[in-house]
């Protein structure tokens, strides 16, 4: 009997629609009914490999059918996918493998070296996609069995379906335990606001390790049947080739991607004609950029959101793009939204307060970390961090975030994970990051430093020590010296301060 988790989806669907293209990914197409079969193979050779309820499966790599076939066949199995950001540097990945505790990996190619200098994959039971190397196993050898026709694990929708690692503000990665019905009732919301329909083909480009390209776009398209285009990184060229070829209906992203669209030489003739949703998040739509879209006919809908929620918070419809510019919109259908002071009652309209969400689609926890679970979450709200207004209209503005995260791109930067990184370099007495404007990426890290007394601090050397730990869009793209930082009574340092003197 198959179960009523993510697990369940590809079987649903191939008995409703098997010739329906599913997914495409280069010069290959799978109908429902092949995905099914490849993922019922998958979880046939995960079993094989040990793989058992509770267990964690990894996968680290681009955009790629065997991403969808691993979270799907973990499902099948109850097992929790573990999507890797495949940005991270090999210490990073250690970190993320080992807090999770997977047993298995599953990584692409281009990512062989990369495993080869972590340690804790050394211990794991590792699979390669496009080929075999070393003591990794094929990926096709997985699927080198016939299907097991029932036997799969009963999964209910309290059950976790996958761990996403959100950078915490203490310098550590969290993972996200989100459940089978996080994601499902995610979806849910996602089709109540952008109104999918199954003949949807969805361009996703942006990565699947983050839960905006995963829940917002990838997930609903499949859950009503439409066809979901893969590619593996973003080239605004390739962008625009796949619209026209594919007939692409509907695409997410962040500002920056569709800022680079707009400004790519083939933008006045590219034929845009097929599109009906532009689904923007992770940062809000400048208003150039939204007329310079409206100009083509084409408008956007966007939302504000985060890890813990699967992502979706609020939508900002494309009707009101311009009368509430500025604004992440409105609660989603199945879920609550509140600006609370500091005694948990709601503010007044133009008040500033903290956003705590509520609803089927937060998470269960942090994996491992109940002390920080119970922090985040109180009386089954989550708090966000995240300080803002709500119009009289009831309709939601950011104005701060507590965390001080930078969003770059659409990648969240926490500023205290790359201080920790400057401070293990040695030579410096106090040191800031903040985030600073940005024209293409909107936001990027400065780093505001005071070094130890008779120190010599080079840039280039604190650059080249920090990409050898950190992910390359965490690094700072400025620094400054100077001979003290703003500090509070206490010695904690005055970030507000500190971003109102050197940003």
């Amino acid at each position: 009997m198959l179960n009523h988790g993510l697990g369940s989806w590809p079987a649903r669907r191939a008995r409703m629609t098997p010739s329906k293209i599913a997914v495409r990914f280069r010069d290959r197409s799978l109908s429902y009914a092949e995905l099914d079969d490849r993922v019922t193979r998958v979880a046939d050779g995960l079993r094989r490999l040990g793989v058992r309820f509770g267990d964690r499966v990894a996968y680290l790599g681009p955009n790629r059918p065997e991403y969808l076939e691993c979270l799907f066949a973990a499902g099948m199995l109850g097992a929790i996918f573990v999507p890797v950001n495949a940005r991270l540097t090999a210490a990073e990945i250690d970190y993320v493998l080992a807090d999770s505790g997977a047993s298995v990996l599953v990584y692409t190619g281009e990512h062989g070296d990369t495993v080869a200098r972590t340690t804790t994959a050394r211990d794991l039971r590792l699979v390669v996609v496009d080929g075999a190397e070393g003591s990794a196993r094929g990926y096709e050898e997985l699927l080198d069995s016939t299907p097991t026709v029932g036997g799969h694990e009963a999964v209910g929708l309290d059950d976790v379906c996958l761990i996403m690692y959100t950078s915490g503000s203490t310098g550590r990665p969290k993972g996200a335990m989100l459940t089978h019905g996080n994601l499902t009732w995610n979806c849910v919301n996602v089709l109540v606001e952008s109104e999918l329909t199954n003949d949807e083909v969805t361009l996703v480009v942006a990565p699947l390790f983050h839960a905006a390209a995963l829940g917002m776009s990838c997930l609903p398209t499949l859950l009503k049947g439409g066809t979901v285009v893969l590619q593996e990184t973003f080239d605004p060229g390739a962008v625009l080739e796949a619209i026209e070829r594919d007939r692409v209906t509907g695409m997410f992203g962040v500002p920056t991607m569709f800022n680079a669209l707009a400004a790519h030489p083939r933008w006045p003739s590219a034929d845009l004609s097929s599109i009906r949703t532009l689904s923007c998040g992770g940062a809000p739509v400048p208003t150039e950029t939204i007329r310079r879209y409206l100009d083509r006919g084409l408008s956007f809908v966007q939302g504000y959101g985060m890890t813990e929620a699967a992502p979706g918070v609020t939508i900002l419809d494309r009707e009101h793009a311009e009368t509430k510019i500025g604004s992440a919109g409105v609660p989603s259908f199945f879920t609550d939204v509140r600006v609370v002071d500091g005694n948990g009652e709601e503010v007044e309209p133009g008040q500033r307060g903290e956003v705590v969400v509520s609803g089927p689609n937060v998470m269960r926890g942090y994996w491992g970390k109940p002390e920080e679970t119970s922090r985040a979450v109180r009386d089954g709200w989550f708090r966000s961090g995240d300080v803002a207004t709500v119009d009289d209209d009831g309709y939601l503005y950011l104005v701060d975030r507590i965390k001080d995260v930078i969003i770059s791109g659409g990648e969240n930067i926490y500023p205290a994970e790359v201080e920790n990184e400057l401070y293990g370099y040695g030579g410096i007495d106090v040191c800031a990051v903040i985030g600073v404007p940005d024209e293409k990426w909107g936001e990027v890290g400065k780093a505001v430093i005071v070094p130890s007394e008779g120190a010599e601090l080079v840039v280039d050397e604190i650059v080249a020590y920090l990409r050898e730990r950190l992910a390359s869009y965490k690094v700072p793209r400025h620094f400054q010296f100077v001979d003290s930082l703003p500090t509070t009574g206490s010695g904690k340092l005055l970030k507000g301060r500190i971003r109102e003197l050197y940003g």
